[in-house]
């Protein structure tokens, strides 16, 4: 990614102006796991319930879940006095597979409390770079749609108003119009998710979770009969999706 850090370099650039606070801690070094769970409106969702139309959305449409997986990024831990400390990490969360629903993070976080957040997605320095794991998984945009990386693959099917079932394929992206040699931008859909505060205090689990249910409904109510497919190079459908992600993510149970 933009930084290539190792974890020492890390921690020396992140603390060589810190508080006395912090430095005071730095021999209290802890791991830190994040834990994805998913969840339609508090009821669990995992990959054994994939496959079946058995979700209704917001706007009364029965759906399925048949692949999910997106990718986080950039983890930020700022302490109390405004101190960051910025891991230049991702994880692709695949749900479909239930491959990388934990990630522990190399680097060990002092003791302390922190504002904790991420980036969903890439931001649009680290979706330039080239990553081979995510190549294999083809989690890539074509150049026409601007190149790099899907932020999300969420695909199902759904009963359409002729009572039939249909595919959808909501995938999220850098929102990009003019689809050919020259792709503009019209806005930028990557996202920050602020977990709120977390005391770091020993060994820490943080749960991240997703309702999914959340992409279909707030603040536009989505209606899979006029955004399904082609979602790619529409830049409207983008930018409902970046507006309808801001509710998605929360907070879960914290371990310590």
């Amino acid at each position: 990614m933009k930084k290539i850090l190792t974890p020492f370099l890390i921690v020396l650039l992140s603390f060589t102006s810190c508080s006395e606070d912090l430095d005071d801690n730095l021999s209290l070094q802890n791991l830190t796991t994040f834990n994805f769970t998913h969840n339609w409106d508090g009821t669990l969702v995992t990959n054994a319930n994939f496959n079946n139309i058995v979700y209704t959305n917001a706007n009364g449409d029965l759906l399925s879940i048949e692949r999910l997986r997106y990718v986080i990024s950039d983890i930020m831990f700022t302490s109390s006095n405004n101190e960051i400390i910025e891991l230049d990490v991702y994880n692709l969360v695949d749900v479909t597979n239930n491959n990388n629903l934990s990630f522990t993070l190399q680097t060990q976080i002092p003791t302390g409390s922190y504002t904790v957040s991420f980036t969903f997605g890439l931001d649009n320095e680290d979706n330039a770079e080239n990553y081979l794991d995510l190549n294999s998984e083809s989690f890539n945009v074509p150049d026409m749609l601007g190149g790099g990386y899907h932020y999300m693959q969420f695909d199902g099917k759904f009963i359409n108003s002729n009572s039939e079932e249909q595919g959808f394929n909501y995938h999220a992206i850098r929102a990009v119009d003019n689809p050919g040699m020259n792709p503009t931008f019209p806005q930028d859909t990557f996202f920050t998710i602020d977990l709120g505060v977390i005391d770091i205090t020993s060994n820490t689990e943080i749960e991240v979770q997703m309702n999914i249910a959340e992409w279909f409904k707030n603040p536009i109510l989505w209606d899979l009969n006029d955004f399904n497919q082609m979602l790619m190079p529409n830049s409207t459908a983008q930018i409902m999706m970046y507006d309808n992600g801001q509710n998605v993510f929360s907070l879960g149970e914290v371990i310590q």
